[in-house]
């Protein structure tokens, strides 16, 4: 049975790597904090003192991190996996990191016979408890076929999208279209309020028709409920929009409705509601409309 690593052990990255050593998998942790580490070597897990120190003991390492520097440093930095990586480790980042980063990253561990995945994932802190994640993976086939037993440990649905970066690409066209989501359904409600009608009853008139989505489906009880405690933190989401703003500023894509959309997201992390849910986003056009929905 492959020995696993897994860095980075955050809101979704605990949750994941519970799931791995649920399954069976002899797993080594590692985190900036200590006590997410402790908690899972009080369930099995065994505490490695750097990412080198993970590397050197594991067939594939995980990594789930904040943002692309994060992941440039533990990969490649002081201590870092790179370090004490062998031949024939599997690199995987279950990140949301920019994809020119992730094809650098892939070309480095490639360049000493090891292989690397970038499989960022989605489905939030639900998903990830429940093991139902949609994972879109980019790098070798035949290193992907190694560690599905693995991913599926996490995820109900692992897609294999292309080469390296692939995933990442993925990941920021699967943000754009949450973003999009929170947003409507924000604009929605308060539309729906501000014109005099019951946002409650608005929803369940439109949510079966051509409207249905997952965030139509999920999020209104929860906002009607006065609960706008994260799934997905608000500032991360920002984070992916300005992965998608510079990817397209690279490849010279039009963006128009994602960069509004980003603008009201920035406008919701600088009125401090950075750590709330993404769907929290209706606060900022509430706050535009002079009108709650509740």
């Amino acid at each position: 049975m492959l020995k696993v690593g897994y860095i980075g052990l955050g809101l979704m990255g605990r949750s994941i790597a519970r799931n791995i050593l649920k399954a069976g998998f002899p797993l080594f942790v590692h985190n900036r904090s200590h006590a997410a580490v402790d908690e899972l070597v009080a369930e099995g897990a065994t505490a490695a003192s750097t990412p080198a120190v993970v590397a050197a003991q594991v067939d594939v390492v995980f990594t789930n991190l904040p943002d692309t520097p994060d992941v440039e440093q533990v990969v490649l930095g002081e201590q870092g996996i790179l370090e004490g990586a062998h031949h024939g480790l599997i690199y995987v980042d279950n990140s949301t990191i920019k994809p020119a980063s992730s094809r650098i990253i892939a070309q480095k561990l490639v360049e000493r016979n090891m292989f690397a995945l970038d499989a960022p994932v989605s489905g939030g802190d639900i998903g990830a408890r429940n093991g139902t994640l949609t994972v879109m993976v980019g790098g070798d086939a035949s290193a992907l076929e190694k560690v599905m037993p693995v991913l599926q440990a996490m995820g109900k649905t692992v897609t294999h999208v292309g080469d390296a970066g692939a995933g990442q690409v993925a990941k920021a066209a699967n943000q754009i279209m949450v973003a999009a989501q929170m947003v409507a359904m924000g604009e929605l409600l308060v539309f729906a309020k501000k014109a005099g009608v019951d946002p409650r009853k608005v929803v369940d008139a439109i949510k079966g028709g051509a409207a249905q989505c997952w965030t139509l489906d999920v999020k209104p009880p929860r906002l009607f409920d006065g609960n706008r405690n994260p799934g997905f933190k608000a500032h991360m989401q920002l984070k992916d929009l300005n992965i998608i703003l510079d990817t397209a500023k690279e490849y010279d894509i039009p963006i128009s409705s994602t960069i509004e959309n980003t603008k009201l997201f920035q406008q919701m992390i600088d009125s401090g509601m950075g750590e709330l849910d993404n769907s929290a986003v209706v606060g900022v056009i509430e706050k535009l409309a002079g009108v709650d929905i509740i």
